[in-house]
């Protein structure tokens, strides 16, 4: 075909253009997060293609364009972290306490979450057993209004959430956590409770874009039990 090295070299090159913006876009607010991705999704997938067919030229003796080069390289990236996300399950919204999940209520009136449901999937617990069972709440010795300051001192400390909503009364905590490449946002709620020995820390972990989460909202519960209960350790 004549015109096949030079479709595949400005394929290669659009595929890994794509692949570098899509990330870029969203983590400048260029593009929203989900836009960002996408664009991101369908370059690595189109250089996954054009850099096994510039593989196979190159085998062939054929040379390999700077098009195919670059779709080689894009290709390799993007399914290095693709294949990260394999392995978790098509679900959304984690908590320590599947029977009694903690109630979102400030995290409704933001304009993102307006019209959305916010209640826990029912049919998600099972599924979280599954996989998650070692999900468990932070349980300290110490009175609610103590276990509550120190997760708030803990949420407050991290740096890819914000605290939108703190209430001792209630014992609730929200907060917004954003990823860090591409600015996904997800809901955080904390509740405090008082049990016999002292307090019992809940918490759930809730994506506001995509089916699944590729272990981000498990790996945000496990990080704030194990920082909440750390100090009662020592």
């Amino acid at each position: 075909m004549r015109y096949g090295r030079p479709v595949r070299n400005a394929i290669g090159l659009l595929a890994a253009l794509a692949t570098a913006l899509g990330p870029l876009v969203a983590h400048f607010g260029i593009a929203p997060p989900l836009g960002g991705f996408v664009l991101f999704a369908l370059g690595g997938l189109v250089a996954v293609l054009t850099g096994l067919v510039s593989i196979v030229q190159l085998v062939r003796g054929k040379g390999l364009t700077l098009g195919g080069g670059l779709g080689v390289l894009a290709g390799l990236c993007f399914f290095g972290i693709a294949s990260q996300g394999t392995g978790y399950p098509r679900i959304n919204d984690f908590t320590t306490d599947p029977a009694d999940p903690p109630t979102f209520r400030f995290a409704g009136t933001l304009g993102p979450n307006q019209g959305r449901d916010m209640g826990y999937p029912p049919a998600f617990a099972a599924i979280q057993h599954a996989c998650c069972a070692d999900l468990h709440p932070a349980t300290l010795a110490v009175p609610p209004r103590e276990a509550f300051e120190r997760a708030l001192a803990v949420a407050k400390a991290r740096p890819d959430w914000t605290v939108t909503q703190a209430d001792p009364d209630t014992g609730t905590i929200e907060a917004v956590a954003t990823s860090r490449v591409f600015r996904f946002q997800d809901d955080v709620v904390i509740r405090v409770r008082a049990t016999d020995g002292g307090s019992r820390v809940d918490m759930r972990s809730k994506s506001r874009d995509g089916k699944g989460d590729i272990g981000a909202n498990t790996v945000r519960i496990r990080q704030l039990v194990d920082a909440v209960e750390r100090p009662a350790a020592r």
